[in-house]
């Protein structure tokens, strides 16, 4: 090719390529045209489209945006020819839309064929609500027409969309689809399209994504605060950033828009322009109701909602959410609304999200919107289902003029200075169900007379002695009267059967529990703080669904049943009841139990032998002196405060003790041996403490012996030695001599030759602290140009510097050189020397260190050690103590994920058997087509070859 004599290789190529394609396009041919000027005005109109095709700026700065296109992208995976449907899913308002647009925007000119089809719950409503069959036609004529570009396309039935594009390669954007039906009616099937076809669907409802066979679904979740915050500055400043003097209030209303990018832009556009005063007051007027654009959008999705749904969806909003499922399930129990399938379909329609925990959260300005709908009900508070807004309330139980309306009372009561309500104010309300008063004092200046059948009390200072002799508590589900001055709940036994939680915390003045016998399905009773309950009623035998018993501080409590069972009772706090003598032999199956400053002197024998799920056991007080039997099945043992002299042996066979406490004891001489599965021990303040002869099988994570002052040196040494993944602390007066790098004050220089893999001992010696308070220290590593290649925290001291310190103090951890989180090829990792940086604080205050040693760790034997510690982080359980944050097995596991990807990388590019010097036709034509490669000279080559035919054509017919 005389074209192609003496270019470079690359050139070349271009031009094969070009050629190839060349020969596999369809022209025109004049024979099949009955006016040429027609056929020529075509083939101009389709140049000009393909020459002109410009990269829109439409999008530019729209933040965020690329983040979500990147993600899109990959999902895609356009270099693959398989056809492939994938699906944008999020709530109203999210910018589901925007991102559409975008990425239909970005790949457009990659395909020959491609249409947008926009709002399709809107603009195609009233096609859908004619005859059926024909509204289908009609939707498939209106793709058709777009995306072949003939105006007077026609579709005689619903294989036309099939017949037509099977063939070819398309883009097909379908946004906001709110049926089923019109998404199979416009994209039914992957065979309907070519290969190498991308149809995307938007949506709200991810329950027609699922029907229709989509599983590549990208869930667009709301922006940080930061970009929240950039979003409405963009709206309404026209800049990224806060203008000077508003950054209080712009923080508010971004926060009140709950980073919802629709509401932030209709607001910041609201705003714009007006000044700070106009703005307070905006933001007053939108905490009770919402702009009338944002309410158009949301309460599309609550309109298509079925009457129970749309019953679930003001329940949540205006009474429980941020509540857990089985809760609101539980409450919801006796009514016609199924609330599983009900919170499943809200949250299919982004309506609520529901955490991996099973807490349900519904976004502010959609609980805005249905308050907004409960409102709406009636012009008088009282007619309506919800009652949650301040005056409203006020107003109603002050006048008592609530009807059979109301269902559910929600009253922040900390949003108001004083209530004063009637002995009649719920008399008129018959179906109120729920009631909730928080945050606050209600007077009551005489005994209420009348309380409705509540499923649900929630009265916190409730101010009288007792509840109404008429109150009926039968179905009763959760009782909450903290801080209350009740004395008793009611008399004699009542029919309890639905009743699973009570919680009077801190009712000081209740002397008696009522009969429980009848209370068969509580599961959790709290009576913390109840100063004046001298007895736990034997009627508590019957409360066999019993999971949880809280009494702590209960200081009168001197009486507990004995010689009863509950099987399902795992988690009893009886601390700080100081008069309690008797071991709580209440259930066999504890998983925790605190008797912590108590008067309980040991465990008994039979406790020992067959308790086999206690875990953690909190004993600590001063009348232990001894402890002669223990659970073998126990995990964490707390003994602080406590009188023992050494540790006793049934501390030393526990095959499972991971945590032992000891703090405090003040006449502990010897610690001769401790469990070999321990990780932690914390033996602060025990001011007698002189030896210590132990092993450790483990690595630690907290070893602490703080103003332990008369530690003899062979125990200081044994202390030391162990390898530490979090820190050891010990009176100390100088730094080890096995850390050869030392130096006067809190930094040191380090020269040498360091590994990507090495690790660091480090030893701090701190001053005597007068202060009490959380301790913190960071270590800041930097290479010998100043650039930081670490940087260590740890805040695992959260309680050991609340007692004066006596001493000097030693505080030694480890760690790695470099940060596992960086790179490594961004990270300087042939530095020749590191500036170890060591800052303490106490508080707010910074504590000084007065010397520092560092020592390297060498590869060969940290090799044995992080496969070791990878080891122990499969085999055992969580950890109960806090530590340092050790990176090593993460840094493990990102380097073999790395080498994995490098892996398929190098395995993929062989498979597609493509070659820079050698090249495969095939492929080239595949990438072509793909939109991979450059197609300007490939489209000039077709024009000036289709020009020149068409005028050849043109001369001949003529002569």
């Amino acid at each position: 090719m005389k074209t192609c004599e003496g270019k470079a290789e690359g050139e070349k190529k271009r031009w094969i390529k070009a050629l190839a394609y060349v020969a596999t396009i369809a022209g025109e041919h004049s024979l099949n045209w009955d006016d040429e000027a027609a056929m020529v005005e075509k083939i101009a109109a389709d140049v000009s489209n393909k020459l002109n095709v410009t990269l829109s700026r439409d999008f530019e700065g729209m933040v965020g945006l690329e983040a979500h296109l990147r993600k899109l992208d990959s999902m895609l995976c356009l270099e693959c020819d398989e056809v492939k449907m994938i699906g944008i899913w999020g709530p109203a308002g999210i910018g589901k839309t925007t991102i559409a647009r975008a990425l239909y925007n970005q790949l457009s000119s990659k395909f020959r064929f491609k249409c947008f089809m926009g709002n399709l719950k809107e603009s195609y409503k009233s096609i859908m609500c004619v005859d059926d069959y024909d509204s289908k036609l009609c939707l498939q004529k209106q793709l058709l027409s777009e995306i072949l570009n003939q105006r007077d396309i026609r579709v005689h039935h619903l294989g036309a969309i099939k017949d037509w594009l099977q063939d070819q390669r398309v883009l097909l954007v379908l946004d906001d689809v709110d049926d089923l039906e019109k998404l199979e009616v416009l994209a039914k099937e992957l065979s309907w399209f070519g290969y190498g076809s991308r149809i995307i669907v938007t949506t709200e409802d991810k329950k027609i994504l699922k029907a229709h066979g989509i599983n590549d679904i990208y869930h667009v979740d709301f922006p940080s605060m930061e970009e929240a915050l950039e979003i409405f500055c963009l709206s309404a400043f026209k800049q990224s950033t806060v203008r000077d003097g508003f950054e209080e209030i712009a923080n508010k209303v971004a926060e009140f828009c709950g980073c919802l990018p629709l509401g932030l832009c209709v607001v910041g556009s609201s705003l714009r322009g007006e000044s700070k005063h106009e703005w307070e007051l905006q933001l007053s007027r939108l905490g009770t109701s919402l702009d009338r654009k944002i309410e158009d959008v949301l309460k599309v999705g609550y309109d298509r909602l079925v009457d129970k749904d749309q019953a679930l969806f003001l329940h949540i909003a205006c009474f429980f959410n941020h509540e857990n499922v089985d809760h609101v399930t539980t409450m919801l129990t006796d009514t016609v609304l199924d609330v599983g399938n009900g919170l499943k379909n809200l949250a299919d329609k982004s309506l609520v999200h529901i955490s991996s925990r099973g807490h349900i959260a519904m976004h502010y300005l959609v609980q805005q919107l249905g308050r907004q709908i409960v409102i709406e009900q009636s012009h008088e508070p009282g007619k309506r289902q919800f009652l949650v807004e301040v005056e409203e309330i006020r107003d109603v139980l002050e006048n008592e003029t609530g009807t059979g309306s109301v269902i559910g009372i929600s009253f922040d009561m900390s949003k108001i200075g004083e209530l004063t309500v009637s002995k009649r104010a719920f008399e008129e309300m018959r179906n109120l169900r729920f009631l909730r008063f928080y945050n606050g004092k209600v007077s009551l200046l005489e005994d209420m007379e009348y309380l409705p059948h509540l499923r649900l009390l929630h009265w916190d200072s409730y101010p009288r002695k007792s509840l109404p002799p008429t109150f009926q508590p039968e179905r009763l589900v959760e009782l909450h009267m903290q801080f209350s001055k009740l004395e008793k709940l009611w008399g004699g036994i009542q029919p309890l059967a639905n009743l699973k939680k009570i919680d009077l915390v801190h009712s000081k003045n209740l002397k008696e529990i009522p009969n429980l016998l009848k209370a068969t399905s509580l599961e959790t009773l709290k009576l913390m703080g109840c100063k004046s309950l001298v007895e736990l009623p034997s009627s508590i035998s019957n409360l066999q669904k019993l999971k949880t018993l809280s009494m702590r501080a209960c200081v009168k409590l001197q009486v507990i049943p004995s010689d009863i069972n509950l099987v399902f009772l795992e988690d009893v706090d009886m601390s700080y009841c100081s008069r309690l003598r008797t071991f709580p032999d209440i259930s066999k199956n504890f998983s925790r139990l605190n008797l912590e400053d108590t008067k309980i002197e040991d465990v008994p024998a039979s406790v020992g032998g067959c308790w086999s799920r206690l875990e953690w056991l909190v004993m600590g007080n001063r009348s232990l002196k001894r402890l002669t039997h223990v659970p073998l099945s126990v995990t964490l043992l707390d003994l602080s405060n406590s009188e023992i002299k050494r540790i006793p042996d049934c501390i030393v066979g526990l095959p499972h003790l991971v945590t032992l406490i000891v703090k405090n004891c003040k006449k502990l001489v010897s610690i001769p041996g401790l469990a070999p599965s321990l990780k932690s021990l914390n033996a602060n303040n025990c001011i007698s403490l002189e030896r210590v002869c132990f092993y450790f099988h483990n690595v630690i994570k907290e070893l602490t012996f703080y103003n332990c002052v008369n530690l003899d040196e062979e125990a200081r040494r044994v202390i030391i030695q162990p390898r530490v993944d979090g820190y050891v602390l010990l009176p100390g007066k100088e730094v080890p001599a096995e850390f050869i790098h030392k130096a006067t004050g809190n930094s040191i220089t380090i020269k040498g030759t360091f590994s990507v893999f090495s690790r660091f001992k480090a030893c701090l010696l701190l001053p005597p602290i007068k202060n009490r308070g959380d301790f913190q220290i960071k270590c800041s590593l930097r290479s010998k140009n100043g650039v930081l290649i670490n940087q260590v925290y740890n805040f695992g001291m959260p309680e050991t510097f609340y007692a004066r310190c006596l001493s000097k103090h030693l505080l030694i951890f480890r760690d790695a050189l470099f940060q596992q989180s960086v790179c490594h090829d961004e990270v300087d990792v042939t530095t020749s020397e590191i500036l170890f940086e060591f800052t303490g604080w106490l508080e707010d205050d910074v504590c000084e260190v007065l010397e520092c040693g560092v020592q390297i760790l060498t590869d060969e034997a940290e090799g044995s050690s992080r496969k070791e510690d990878t080891f122990e982080e499969e085999s055992s359980s969580s950890d109960e103590v806090n530590s340092f944050s050790s990176k090593e097995d993460n840094f493990e596991e990102e380097s073999s994920s790395s080498d994995e990807l490098n892996s398929f990388e190098a395995d993929s590019s062989s498979e597609v058997g493509y070659s820079e010097t050698g090249g495969n036709s095939d492929e080239a034509v595949r990438r072509i087509w793909s939109g991979k490669e450059d197609t300007t000279p490939i489209i000039l080559g077709v024009v000036t070859l289709l020009c020149v035919l068409v005028v050849i054509r043109i001369y001949v017919n003529k002569k």
